[in-house]
């Protein structure tokens, strides 16, 4: 059943079965004009089971209701289509909605995500059931969205709310949160998690998308927030030890790095196998290709971010990317 967060803003517990997340949270604005639905689960139907009927408790009315989704993956905007009504406003951050209405191979071994991840020493064999499993091709939108473009400082009034966008790339480009500076309340999608740490990934040197993250937490530890509200598992109690947290865990996880190149150069998926991951296993062979495929990209996003610090350099060895660092260096 939703649990009420704050005055007229209820939370709804999403399940995400078969998923390291387990869960998924939906917040939903109710007022006497439009309400509005932040992020919904994936397009799976133990989520609009228990989604559907969340809404419904509240007597929320579909075609009176407008959605946001924080960013562009399945778990946050999977239902969207399916819960729209011809009324319905639906809004994405500005550089994740092009994901939408593009066509392109991204779900395809030989597009540019297989091919990176190839030359980045994942198996070859084991791509296509990286794409063809990765829970952002099996579980999005039922269709594709025309979604309104948010920017930093769009603002919505809903009810008693005045909640203002602001862009916090790193989990992704496009990454959106919302403020509201009179109730000091947080509404953090994948930015700030409490119980886990978000997944900063990425499949291409063209970002940096893990110093965009550690900015996009210092900017954010700017605010006056009293209440934050993740997009997955327990509410957050204090917002700015929380962000401490996060900036001092992807710190220690570079260092991981370096100390692990001091061992010989070698390709990102083979740093990946020698850190340290929560996931229950006996060896990094054992770990499902779906979790081998994430701490993959983790690996090469703190990758990318000690080179362009200058901390290690790449060589390409037969079309195999393979990274190299100074060995005393450390962050």
């Amino acid at each position: 059943m939703p649990e009420e967060v704050a005055s007229n803003l209820y939370r709804i517990v999403v399940p995400l079965p078969d998923n390291p997340l387990k869960e998924i949270n939906s917040y939903v604005i109710t007022s006497g004009d439009r309400n509005l639905v932040i992020d919904t689960g994936m397009n799976r139907p133990e989520c609009q089971e228990v989604l559907e009927a969340g809404l419904e408790s509240l007597d929320v009315d579909l075609k009176r209701t407008d959605f946001i989704a924080t960013h562009l993956h399945a778990d946050h905007q999977g239902l969207i289509s399916t819960l729209m009504t011809s009324s319905s406003k639906i809004y994405m951050g500005s550089l994740d909605s092009p994901s939408f209405r593009n066509n392109n191979d991204t779900w395809s071994k030989d597009g540019f995500m297989g091919d990176y991840a190839r030359r980045s020493g994942f198996p070859v064999a084991d791509l296509e059931a990286s794409m063809q499993n990765h829970p952002g091709f099996k579980y999005s939108s039922a269709m594709n969205i025309d979604y309104i473009d948010l920017h930093e400082g769009d603002c919505f009034d809903v009810g008693e709310y005045h909640l203002e966008v602001i862009d916090t790339p790193g989990h992704t480009d496009g990454h959106i949160c919302l403020y509201d500076a009179d109730h000091k309340l947080f509404i953090s999608g994948d930015h700030v998690l409490g119980d886990i740490t978000p997944n900063i990934a990425t499949w291409s040197d063209d970002a940096d998308p893990l110093a965009d993250y550690i900015n996009s937490l210092q900017k954010v530890s700017q605010l006056e927030v009293d209440k934050c509200l993740p997009g997955h598992r327990s509410l957050i109690a204090d917002f700015y030890e929380r962000i401490d947290q996060l900036t001092k865990h992807h710190r220690e996880r570079a260092n991981e790095v370096l100390d692990i190149l001091k061992q010989g150069n070698m390709s990102a998926y083979d740093i990946a196998a020698r850190m340290t991951w929560s996931i229950r296993a006996k060896s990094w062979d054992d770990f499902p290709v779906m979790q081998r495929w994430f701490a993959t990209g983790e690996t090469i996003a703190h990758v990318i971010y000690l080179e362009r610090q200058n901390l290690l350099h790449r060589e390409v060895v037969e079309d195999l990317t393979i990274f190299e660092s100074e060995k005393s260096v450390r962050l």
